[in-house]
C-alpha cells in the first residue's frame, strides 16, 4: 500500500509492522525474547534503503555488515543472561551536531567534512551505555543555523509528507526519519525551536527539556552557554519518556546539570494532572507575525481537550516581547556566534560559512559586556513574569512555528502574515519563550491545513516540570488523531 502524492513527489511506501512498532514496544518484546535485535535492525536498514533516498534524512551511513554485527551481540547478550540497557537493541542515529566517537561528524558544513571524533557527547555516551546502536547521523543545518534543513556537505532534507516541502530543523534529519518509520526514536537539540518545529513540520513529538536536565558537552564553555539543550524526539510521548530517562541525570563534567538520577519517566506518564489549566498565549496580542491558519488548528486542538477537562484562558504576558527577543539575539550573538569567530577570522574558512553563520559571528564582534549583561537581565526579568504566570495556570501553549513547511529551495521566509522578517530566525520567535525561561516545552502535533501542510502546538511547563509537561502531552496524545509521523495526514 502506497500513499498518494504530488506529481513529481516520490512516492513512499508504507513501513512494515517492525518499522510501525513504537520503540517502547519494541524493546518490551526484545527483552522478551519475542524478537531479535538483529530482526529489528535489519527491518529499519532495510527500510532506510529504501526511504532514504527520496527525503536525505539519515546521512554518514555505516556499514551495514558493522551494524548487523552488533545487532548479534545485542542478541548474544541476551541469550546468555546479562542485564541490558532500556535502549538495547534499538537502532538510532544521532543528530549531525553531537560528536560521535569513531563516526563522521560534519555539523553541516564543509569545514567539518571530514571530521571524525574521538569521543561522544554526554548524552550520545549514555545511549551507547544503554545498549542502542547507531546505524548514522541524521541532517542538519550548517552548525544548526536555521529551522530549514540543508547544507553544502549532504544537501537538503526533505519533508516527511510532501518532499516539495521543508523538513524544518535544526533536527530535520531526525523529525524526517522517525516519521518515515526509517527509525524508532531519534534525539535532537534545540536553542530556537530546534526539537520543536521539525517536529511540527513533520507530525511527531519533540520535547525540549528543562536547562540543565540532559548534561551538555564535551564543549569549550561549560557556564555560560544556557539556552542550548539536547532532548528526545519520537513517534509517540512513551518513546520519547524511554529516551529521555536514558538521556537525563547528573554528570560532574557538566556543571549546569540538573543534580540526581534520571526519573522513570515511562512510568510515570499516566499520572499527573488530569485537568490542566492551560494559558493559550496566540501570537502574544497580535506581536508575532503568524500565517493565516495556524491560530485555528491550534485553537481547535485545545478545544478538543475540553471533554477530558482541560480548561483553557486567553494568557497574554504583561511584557516587552520585543526586548525578550531582541535579549535572545544578543545573547545567541555572544554564545553560538562568538564561537565561530575562530572560522570568521581564518581566510581559508571564511569563504565557507553560510550567510547566516556569519551573521551570527559578526553580531558577537559588535558586543559589549553592557549590552549582553542587560540581555541578561531581560532574560531574569521574563523569568520572573513566567513564574507569574504558572502561579495562574499548570501549562502555557502557542503554535510551535508562525509558518507552515515552506518550498524546499526557500532558505527562510522573508515575509510572514504581511510582515517582513528582519532576520533569517525571527520567524521562530515563538521558539524564543521557553528557551530563555529555561522551561520544558513539548510539540505535540494539531493536524493539517487545507493543503495538507501539517502543524505542531507547544506546551510549556514550568521550569524544571519535564514530567508533568510529558504527561500533559501523554493526555493529549490520547484524545487526538494526530501525531505518529506521515502516516498521521488525512
Amino acid at each position: 500500500m502506497t500513499r498518494p502524492t504530488d506529481a513529481g513527489t516520490p512516492t513512499i511506501p508504507e513501513a512494515g509492522d517492525v518499522c510501525r512498532t513504537p520503540a517502547w514496544r519494541l524493546a518490551e518484546r526484545l527483552r522478551r525474547r519475542e524478537i531479535s535485535a538483529r530482526e529489528i535492525v535489519a527491518a529499519f536498514l532495510d527500510r532506510i534503503d529504501a526511504v532514504n533516498p527520496a527525503v536525505n534524512a539519515i546521512v554518514s551511513q555505516r556499514p551495514r555488515e558493522d551494524v548487523l554485527a552488533e545487532a548479534d551481540a545485542a542478541d548474544a547478550a541476551l541469550a546468555s543472561g546479562r542485564a541490558v540497557g532500556a535502549l538495547h537493541g534499538l537502532p538510532i542515529a544521532i543528530k549531525d551536531l553531537a560528536q560521535t566517537r569513531g563516526l563522521r561528524t560534519t555539523f553541516g558544513s564543509p569545514i567539518f567534512a571530514d571530521f571524525v571524533p574521538e569521543e561522544d557527547c554526554y548524552h550520545v555516551e549514555r545511549i551507547r551505555a544503554a545498549g542502542a546502536i547507531i546505524v548514522g547521523k541524521t541532517n542538519v543545518p550548517e552548525f544548526g543555523f536555521g529551522s530549514q534543513t540543508y547544507n553544502p556537505v549532504f544537501g537538503p532534507t526533505r519533508n516527511a509528507i510532501d518532499q516539495n516541502l521543508c523538513a524544518g530543523g535544526s533536527s530535520g534529519g531526525a523529525a524526517v526519519a522517525l516519521a518515515l518509520d526509517m527509525l524508532p526514536i531519534a534525539d535532537g537539540s534545540d536553542m530556537g525551536g530546534s526539537l520543536r518545529n521539525p517536529a511540527a513540520y513533520n507530525n511527531v513529538y519533540g520535547f525540549r527539556p528543562s536547562q540543565g536536565r540532559v548534561p551538555a558537552g564535551p564543549q569549550l564553555e561549560s557556564f555560560f552557554a544556557q539556552m542550548g539543550v539536547e532532548g528526545p524526539m519520537g513517534r509517540t510521548v512513551r518513546d520519547m519518556a524511554l529516551l529521555l530517562s536514558v538521556q537525563a541525570g547528573y554528570d560532574a563534567r557538566a556543571p549546569l546539570s540538573l543534580d540526581g538520577p534520571a526519573e522513570d519517566y515511562p512510568g510515570l506518564l499516566d499520572a499527573g494532572k488530569a485537568s490542566p489549566k492551560v494559558g493559550w498565549l496566540g501570537d502574544l496580542g497580535g506581536h508575532v507575525a503568524m500565517e493565516e491558519g495556524i491560530l485555528g488548528l491550534c485553537e481547535a486542538a485545545l478545544r478538543n481537550m475540553e471533554p477530558a477537562g482541560w480548561r483553557t484562558e486567553p494568557a497574554v504576558p504583561d511584557f516587552d516581547v520585543e526586548s525578550l527577543w531582541q535579549a535572545f539575539v544578543t545573547l545567541r550573538h555572544a554564545t553560538s556566534g562568538a564561537a565561530l569567530g575562530v572560522h570568521l577570522h581564518d581566510p581559508a574558512r571564511r569563504h565557507l560559512l553560510k550567510p547566516e553563520a556569519v551573521f551570527e559571528a559578526e553580531g558577537a564582534l559588535g558586543l559589549t559586556a553592557p549590552k549582553i549583561y542587560a540581555a541578561a537581565c531581560v532574560r531574569t526579568a521574563w523569568h520572573k513574569a513566567v513564574l507569574a504566570l504558572f502561579a495562574r495556570f499548570d501549562l502555557l501553549a502557542l503554535p510551535t512555528a508562525q509558518v507552515f513547511p515552506f518550498d524546499i529551495g526557500t532558505h527562510w521566509p522573508a515575509v510572514v502574515g504581511g510582515r517582513r522578517m528582519d532576520s533569517y530566525h525571527r520567524w521562530m520567535e515563538v521558539s524564543a519563550l521557553a528557551t530563555m525561561a529555561g522551561c520544558p516545552a513539548v510539540n505535540v502535533p494539531v493536524g493539517f491545513d487545507a493543503s495538507g501542510r501539517p502543524m505542531g502546538m507547544q506546551l510549556i511547563g514550568p521550569p524544571r516540570g519535564d514530567l508533568a509537561t510529558l504527561q500533559a502531552a501523554a493526555r493529549y496524545e490520547k484524545a487526538t488523531p494526530f501525531g505518529g509521523g506521515a502516516r498521521g495526514k488525512g
